[in-house]
């Protein structure tokens, strides 16, 4: 007999900060699901099948609906089950304010991390520069916009705390593998709410353990070119 499946399914890898941020946001909201963990170098065709556009992870799969992208998926389940805690505002106008900076920390921030690892030299030199300059105006942006420093008030995650949490709070994970990127001296007090996040009870349960981290960014940022 086939197996019959759960109502909510997450498609995802370990490492993946993506897949990360939307099982914080299930557990968060205190959703059942079951986990499916792909080889994305083997590519399960259901995978295939439910995200047939980018063929990546996350995915998730509710009622046998696929819903793609991790930002989208998050809102997903905001508006899904919208018991407490909510992700995002209720104003709209806030609402968009923290859409504006969860994109910009993907599009901007995540990837200028990874320019930074994968540069030497003067190029990793303009590549810091770079990193620096957009961590600054994402700084100053959530100070201006929430009229706080940052948005976590020690009890409740929000939107943009998944978001950051579960990337930032492997910084020294990625530190340790790869090259220093988060200077304390120039980003306090983006660091500041980074060490609040990982104090959570909840993102230190969901995190993946440092040292399994720390040896597959190695593999990733190391491996050996294919001959």
């Amino acid at each position: 007999m086939e197996k019959q499946q759960s109502e909510v399914v997450l498609y995802g890898t370990w490492a993946s900060a993506y897949c990360t941020r939307v099982r914080l946001a299930l557990k968060l909201k205190g959703i059942t699901y079951e986990y499916v963990e792909e080889d994305l170098t083997n590519k399960s065709e259901s995978l295939l099948h439910y995200n047939p556009v980018h063929k990546k992870v996350p995915v998730l799969v509710h009622k046998g609906k696929p819903v793609a992208e991790s930002l989208v998926i998050l809102e997903y389940i905001d508006d899904c089950w919208n018991n407490s805690p909510k992700l995002l505002p209720e104003d709209p106008y806030q609402r968009a304010k923290v859409r504006f900076w969860a994109n910009f920390y993907d599009q901007k921030i995540f990837p200028s991390s990874h320019a930074v690892a994968l540069s030497k030299g003067k190029e990793q030199v303009n590549a810091i520069k770079e990193f620096d300059e957009l961590l600054g105006a994402f700084e100053k942006g959530i100070e201006k916009d929430f009229s706080i420093k940052f948005p976590f008030n020690g009890e409740t995650l929000g939107f943009l705390d998944i978001v950051v949490g579960t990337h930032a709070c492997n910084y020294r994970a990625f530190e340790e593998a790869v090259t220093v990127v988060f200077d304390p001296k120039k980003h306090p007090a983006f660091l500041w709410w980074v060490a609040k996040l990982k104090d959570s009870p909840l993102i230190k349960e969901t995190l993946p353990p440092h040292d399994k981290l720390v040896a597959k960014i190695k593999e990733v940022f190391f491996q050996a070119p294919k001959a």
